[in-house]
């Protein structure tokens, strides 16, 4: 492994990589490897915490890396294995041999910001002896890992890093997807009728959009049929309100990316998710989809619309 710069610099310095096989998730426990995981699950990779490093070439052979399934494995290892810079090495050549690549991302924090997390999860140090003080057992377990830090590929000292700011770090360097394709949204319609739904992150009320209801003819018809669709869309209150609503997915979005949530649920509603409320999320599911997210649309109560059945 390369020699790494100090944990404040390094990760500017290193090569993004798309498509690694391996990803070793190591450092000094409460330094944030269990977020990091889950930063690799969202983005597909098999993930195993505290996996003993002389299981990683076999988990990596079970799960089909390299198989051209798109396959990646990342895994956390810690000082619980003893040795675990010996032990590494030695994985490391092993997955070599086997043409499979890997990094390994070493995570630090300062002992104060350490000693603070645990006191606030009030969690044993996993290393701590019987009688030790956390503070020896933080020396200990740093002093064993010096080793691994210095030969790990990507070092990042998460003690003054907000989770969403971690999460960020570790997509830009490893995600081979945009942050807008990794972002799942659902989109679906619903009527206030027939309840207000739980799951939306972000929900709008289209009951002041003119009504088809009000027409026999588009009574029995939903806003998937296009007389329906061009009456919603083409009424000058909707191209306003269009407008409005778009500069606003502009802004919302993308900021939930920001934060790192993987999925967002967009709520569109009317009197009874038939027809404005159906027609406007079709539409906003394809301009989501038009500026780069993953996109899926659903009706939730359409199949309660007394609608015709040609």
């Amino acid at each position: 492994m390369p020699q790494t710069p100090e944990a404040d610099s390094s990760r500017l310095n290193v090569k993004r990589n798309r498509d690694v096989d391996v990803i070793i998730i190591t450092g000094l426990s409460g330094s944030g490897r269990t977020q990091v995981m889950h930063v690799f699950e969202d983005m597909g990779y098999f993930c195993i915490d505290n996996l003993p490093t002389g299981l990683i070439l076999q988990i990596a052979t079970a799960v089909g890396l390299r198989t051209g399934s798109g396959r990646h494995l990342a895994v956390t290892c810690d000082l619980k294995s003893q040795d675990l810079f010996g032990k590494l090495t030695f994985t490391l050549a092993e997955l070599s041999e086997h043409g499979l690549s890997y990094k390994v991302i070493f995570l630090d924090a300062s002992d104060e910001v350490l000693i603070r997390r645990y006191n606030e999860n009030r969690r044993r140090h996993p290393i701590a002896e019987e009688g030790e003080i956390l503070s020896d057992a933080i020396k200990r377990e740093r002093a064993g890992l010096q080793s691994t830090r210095q030969h790990a590929d990507l070092v990042l000292d998460t003690s003054n890093m907000r989770a969403s700011e971690l999460r960020s770090i570790i997509r830009s360097e490893f995600a081979e997807l945009t942050d807008q394709q990794m972002l799942e949204v659902h989109v679906f319609s619903f009527g206030f009728k027939h309840g207000m739904p739980v799951e939306a992150d972000l929900l709008i009320d289209v009951r002041f959009l003119p009504n088809p209801f009000w027409d026999p003819k588009m009574r029995p018809l939903t806003g998937n049929d296009a007389v329906v669709r061009d009456f919603v869309l083409e009424h000058p209150v909707t191209q306003d309100f269009l407008v409005a609503w778009k500069n606003l997915l502009d802004v919302v979005v993308p900021g939930y990316t920001a934060e790192g949530k993987s999925r967002v649920s967009i709520a569109i509603g009317c009197t009874g998710g038939q027809h404005r409320s159906v027609a406007i999320a079709n539409v906003t599911a394809e301009y989501l989809e038009l500026c780069g997210y993953h996109v899926a649309a659903s009706h939730r109560d359409l199949m309660l619309a007394n609608v015709r059945n040609d």
